[in-house]
């Protein structure tokens, strides 16, 4: 079954489903979904025998690893990771054995597939993760990541100036035979840096004699998992030292000022909402902050402020006042506090969209050991960095800290 195909009869179904639930027919809206259920277990054996065919076409031809060394191939990425190119040395079954090997006993990587042309400048001794492992570790970041999935994502040269509009041009009224000045749109340039993301992963001797597929599941889960948090975590409050640079830390086009010992009111998100022009931001808290301060609340008319609407796949999606919230990690911003040591934004409106982030188009090994555990310990490295590019969408809610605190 082709992508193309499967895609748009699981959205057709999708929508009849959608409309059966609204309708409240429960009976017919079980019987789709027990189809959609179907249709995602048949696409999966389709793209399984489809790859099992890929990898035999593979066994008998062969890459041609001197060429492919002269000039290397990696995946394209664009939000994430795609599909190496046939003779792609890094994504040969000789190389995931060569990998694992290194991974779990420090075998040497064959001189054959070293890469003269390094886009990192890191000073690490490592290897390659094969370009189909780096495609599941991005896709993994997808499905862990909240926020991720949200922000621009570009694969910039790091130390790179890219052009971006800072200012929209505006239209004016003229009267007739009359001109208007002409408007260029000012373009800014923004620079990306090499900041270096280091994850350690532990690898048991026993994931030696595993087969390559369950070897490769256990790194991607943990690696994913690890970069997402760090990455997830720089985005909201990254200090652009070092790391990427945070949009909380950013100046906000406005600011709702919460009163010591006060919490968060109905007036409070009215007066954010009314600051608030860009329709694609949304807001940002901690599962406690909607829980405890926004989920009871209620307007003049005695309505919900806030509403959880449960999706097809029972996630839940919340909402304040019809505008998306997601709720994010305590790494990430602080509870809401009517009584904080100091002045501290509890939740935030915020288009992601506005938001680049680059990384390396490579995610790279080093191994050493552990003494006190024998367990050997993998680095993956990944060179990347991060900055708001516009902030006008950047509307905040602080609790203050008590006056002379």
């Amino acid at each position: 079954m082709k992508k193309e195909t499967y895609l748009q009869k699981r959205s057709e179904l999708m929508n009849q489903a959608q409309q059966l639930l609204d309708a409240g027919d429960t009976e017919k809206f079980e019987d789709v979904t027990k189809q959609i259920e179907t249709l995602d277990n048949e696409y999966e054996e389709s793209s399984k025998r489809q790859a099992n065919l890929d990898a035999l076409k593979d066994r008998v031809a062969g890459p041609d690893f001197a060429a492919a060394a002269a000039n290397p191939q990696f995946g394209n990425v664009v939000g994430r990771y795609e599909q190496g190119a046939p003779d792609d040395m890094y994504d040969s079954a000789e190389y995931k054995a060569a990998f694992q090997a290194y991974v779990c006993r420090g075998v040497p990587i064959p001189a054959k597939f070293s890469n003269a042309d390094q886009n990192t400048k890191t000073s690490d001794a490592s290897v390659v993760i094969p370009t189909t492992t780096v495609q599941k570790i991005y896709e993994a970041m997808e499905r862990v990541g909240n926020i991720l999935p949200l922000v621009t994502r570009t694969n910039f040269p790091g130390g790179m100036s890219v052009p971006t509009s800072s200012v929209k041009p505006t239209a004016t009224w003229v009267a007739e035979g009359a001109g208007s000045d002409t408007q260029k749109k000012p373009v800014s340039f923004i620079s990306f840096s090499y900041h270096k993301l280091r994850c350690a992963v532990r690898v048991s001797y026993e994931m030696d004699n595993m087969a390559y597929g369950f070897f490769e599941a256990q790194i991607v889960q943990n690696i994913a998992e690890a970069i997402v948090k760090a990455e997830e975590t720089a985005i909201f409050k990254g200090t652009g030292s070092g790391q990427p640079k945070g949009f909380l830390t950013e100046t906000a086009t406005g600011n709702i000022d919460i009163a010591n010992t006060k919490h968060i009111s109905y007036d409070d998100l009215c007066a954010a909402e009314g600051l608030e022009e860009d329709d694609e931001a949304i807001w940002v808290m901690t599962k406690s902050t909607f829980m405890k301060e926004i989920q009871g609340m209620v307007d003049a008319d005695g309505q919900p402020v806030a509403r959880v609407n449960y999706g097809l796949n029972g996630k839940p999606e919340y909402y304040i006042l019809g505008r998306r919230v997601e709720l994010v990690n305590k790494a990430y911003m602080a509870d809401a506090n009517p009584n904080p040591t100091a002045d501290t934004i509890c939740a935030a409106l915020y288009s992601f969209r506005n938001y680049i982030f680059n990384s390396g188009v490579e995610l790279r090994f080093r191994r050493y050991t552990d003494d006190k555990t024998d367990d050997e310990v993998t680095v993956a490295i990944e060179v990347c960095d991060g900055k708001s590019v516009e902030h006008q969408s950047l509307i905040t809610l602080t609790n203050k800290k008590a006056a002379g605190g």
